[in-house]
């Protein structure tokens, strides 16, 4: 093992890579340190993808001792949607210990200043890429998704995500000079002279408040943005989602303490079976920041109650695509399949709203009608799931019993132009998967409404006619604003529909993708190039990521001195 690097070490070790992340914010060109093939590991210091699913299997059964102070018992009963037990137990923590014992190191935390925090957690983030095929497992058994997206996603996406918010950190932490020689001229009278020192300095606690379905992609991003700014860092996780995250603070809490600094920085927060312990963390005074992924009612609550934080909340949209004509038709076919196969819908950015015109589109293959285009979709879904083996690696497992009944529901709600069907794993033969459906519904019937304007997360879509392309941008606009919307996807050859889509996107706030025909799909988003969410709409109040993302962790203190 090599030796403990200082923060001046560190510093040194880092920089070209934190100087290659402001770069990539600034030009929004592609960009990635961290390679996506799990056959690039096994060099330097990494594990291979043998070496890191054996880390995996020892950390089972065992108790994950993090040695942080508060602890007044040992929590666990994770158990994988492919439906083996973890059976790892976490520390429970006293609060009225830990929280006063994070507050403790934050003083020197916050004289590093932003060059050497930047570079601790650029340590901490390539510790944690050294151990991706671990990580890979260990999102895979949480979260339900298929090892290779696991493995990606809840890898190098979540390494980008986490450098991406390390990145803004430093540049709204360094627009201000740290110090400054100020003279004012008084005429025939000698000059006010002062010396002027600025600080950043941190609000306080951050807590992090996990989710189920991508631990490490959506916790990275408020996590080091904390960090980095200078605060503390209690991460709670979903409780079906623990492990990826504390072995997340598990790394953290060692390049901490290898720096010398704190390692009580960064703590977990585990919780018993049934405890429910977000509200409680949420609104403690000691808490100033809160980073919330999840539902939309207690992305609310948040966002009402835990008043003396600052909160940053990634909760529920329904997210449309507008399929008004195209140039490429079995492309977006294709391209949309896979959007809504994509591990059995459950992302946040899954497109649940088709628009498709009553009337039909114009293609490159001729007029299409509405049902035409539905029937044709669900065999580009049959099509692209039905070999198992590749249905399993594209949609992995149901999460939860909740996304299973919504699904199954959803076949009762209209007309089903593509059916659920069940999926067997071999090697997991309790994983429950499932195909998505494809439900057709009016935008004319007022009984259909309730359901296309209501978030039914999970591999549900629905089809819903349109009277032409006007209304369509109408009920579009309508959504985003009256129930948010993550991603908006839009499939037009005519300029002025475009720009009509456009605009609306623009006056409510939505991301759009326009004409996605190839490798690229809405469901997707790049760190240092594309912003997931806008803040703007009801779906999301940040964006991951942007300065206003981590601008607000810190604030800069002043200090005046007579020259």
């Amino acid at each position: 093992m090599a030796a403990p690097l200082t923060a001046h070490e560190l510093i040194a070790k880092h920089r070209p890579t934190l100087d290659q992340a402001l770069e990539a914010i600034r030009t929004r060109a592609y960009w990635s340190p961290h390679p996506e093939h799990p056959k690039a590991y096994g060099e330097h210091g990494s594990l291979d993808a043998a070496a890191g699913k054996a880390a995996f299997d020892a950390v089972l059964g065992t108790r994950l001792d993090l040695d942080q102070p508060g602890t007044d018992d040992w929590v666990g009963g994770e158990i994988s949607p492919y439906g083996i037990e973890l059976g790892v137990t976490y520390p429970h923590a006293d609060l009225d210990v830990l929280l006063p014992a994070m507050k403790a190191g934050q003083a020197a935390w916050r004289d590093a200043g932003p060059e050497a925090r930047a570079a601790v957690c650029l340590e901490i983030v390539q510790r944690i890429s050294d151990r991706t095929h671990e990580f890979a497992h260990a999102v895979m058994h949480t979260s339900g998704q298929a090892f290779m997206m696991a493995f990606q996603a809840g890898g190098p996406h979540a390494q980008d995500r986490g450098l991406e918010a390390v990145a803004y950190a430093y540049t709204e932490q360094t627009r201000t000079p740290e110090a400054a020689e100020w003279s004012k001229p008084q005429g025939k009278r000698d000059p006010l002279n002062l010396t002027k020192t600025f600080t950043a300095v941190p609000r306080g606690i951050g807590l992090v408040i996990g989710c189920n379905t991508f631990p490490t992609w959506n916790g990275y991003p408020g996590l080091f943005a904390s960090l980095a700014t200078g605060n503390a860092v209690l991460v709670k996780p979903h409780p079906r989602a623990v492990l990826p995250l504390a072995l997340t603070v598990q790394v953290a809490r060692e390049v901490l303490a290898e720096a010398g600094f704190d390692p009580n920085l960064v703590a977990l927060a585990a919780e018993r079976p049934g405890e429910g312990i977000a509200k409680t963390l949420a609104t403690r005074p000691e808490i100033r920041i809160v980073d919330y992924t999840g539902s939309t009612a207690f992305g609310d609550w948040l966002e009402t109650n835990a008043r003396q934080a600052q909160v940053y909340t990634e909760k529920a949209g329904v997210n449309t695509v507008f399929v008004e004509s195209t140039d490429d038709y079995q492309g977006m076919l294709a391209n949309l399949a896979f959007s809504l196969s994509l591990y059995s819908g459950q992302m946040c950015t899954t497109p649940q709203n088709l628009l498709i015109p009553r009337e039909g589109i114009g293609t490159d293959q001729g007029h299409k009608s509405y049902d035409e285009v539905t029937a044709d979709l669900a065999r580009a879904v049959d099509g692209l799931l039905g070999d198992d083996a590749r249905a399993n690696a594209l949609l992995g497992a149901i999460v939860n019993p909740d996304v299973k009944a919504r699904l199954e529901a959803a076949a009762g709600l209209g007309e089903v132009a593509l059916a659920s069907r069940e999926i067997a794993n071999p090697e997991f033969p309790d994983a429950v998967v499932r195909t998505p459906v494809i439900v057709k519904l009016d935008a004319a019937k007022p009984d259909d409404e309730a359901a296309y304007t209501s978030e039914c997360f999970g591999p549900v879509s629905f089809a819903v006619a349109v009277d032409s392309a006007a209304d369509a941008v109408e009920l579009l606009r309508r959504t985003i604003r009256e129930h948010g919307a993550m991603t908006v996807g839009a499939y037009t050859t005519d300029p002025e529909v475009a720009r009509a889509i456009e605009e609306a996107c623009l006056e409510e706030a939505a991301q759009l993708s326009l004409n996605l025909t190839g490798g690229v799909y809405v469901n997707q988003t790049a760190a240092f190039s594309d912003f997931h969410g806008s803040g703007g709409n009801p779906a999301a109040n940040a964006a991951l990521t942007d300065g206003a993302y981590v601008a607000n962790r810190f604030r800069v203190v002043e200090v005046r001195r007579q020259a």
